[in-house]
């Protein structure tokens, strides 16, 4: 109850104090490319139930059909304004919308679509028990996913096989030691990695 209660007061203050960035990032967005200012995608929540997750858009119209990976800040599909969204997750912050509504939390496991969902083991499978997040320890750790990515021979394999088994392994130590106090941690270790 009170990792809600902490996440509805958050989001809350969130979305009333950031409603002028969302308007300024809103209107950029917009006027750079055709398209909306926002894009939703389904992920799998909290027991394996999909909801529509919102972020800015950052990537031309259609840019899905082409991968769900992003390969690298350069990544052709990405707009000008996706560059700097991406670079300094400002495209996430639509996500307190989510967060008020109860699909996710301020820090948790990061959803995954289903195609990755799919493959999990057993095990992993336990990282659906709690709220999605924002952040996450795997966040933070694997910032530069994107680059990594567009290094490998193969990215989708070396996703899978690689980048997603550690990412799920960081997701269930936290699932095993949650607290108010570990997610301010979180926070604050994601707003220094945006900063540096």
């Amino acid at each position: 109850m009170a990792k809600r209660a902490f996440d509805l007061i958050c989001s809350l203050l969130g979305l009333a104090v950031l409603s002028p960035v969302f308007l300024v990032l809103a209107t950029w967005i917009v006027l750079d490319s055709r398209g909306g200012a926002f894009y939703g995608q389904i992920r799998v929540g909290r027991h394996g139930k999909d909801f529509l997750l919102f972020k800015f858009r950052s990537m031309n119209p259609g840019a899905d059909n082409k991968g769900l990976l992003t390969l690298g800040g350069r990544d052709p599909r990405i707009t000008k304004p996706g560059y700097y969204l991406r670079k300094y997750k400002l495209d996430e912050l639509p996500q307190l919308w989510n967060v008020l509504k109860g699909d996710m939390s301020l820090v948790g496991p990061r959803p995954e679509v289903r195609k990755y969902v799919n493959r999990y083991t057993p095990e992993q499978l336990q990282v659906l028990y709690v709220r999605p997040g924002i952040t996450d320890y795997a966040s933070i750790e694997f910032s530069n996913e994107s680059d990594l990515l567009a290094k490998a021979a193969d990215p989708e394999k070396f996703y899978v096989d690689e980048v997603m088994p550690q990412k799920l392994r960081m997701n269930l130590k936290y699932i095993g030691n949650q607290s108010v106090l570990t997610d301010l941690r979180i926070i604050g270790l994601t707003f220094l990695k945006v900063l540096r």
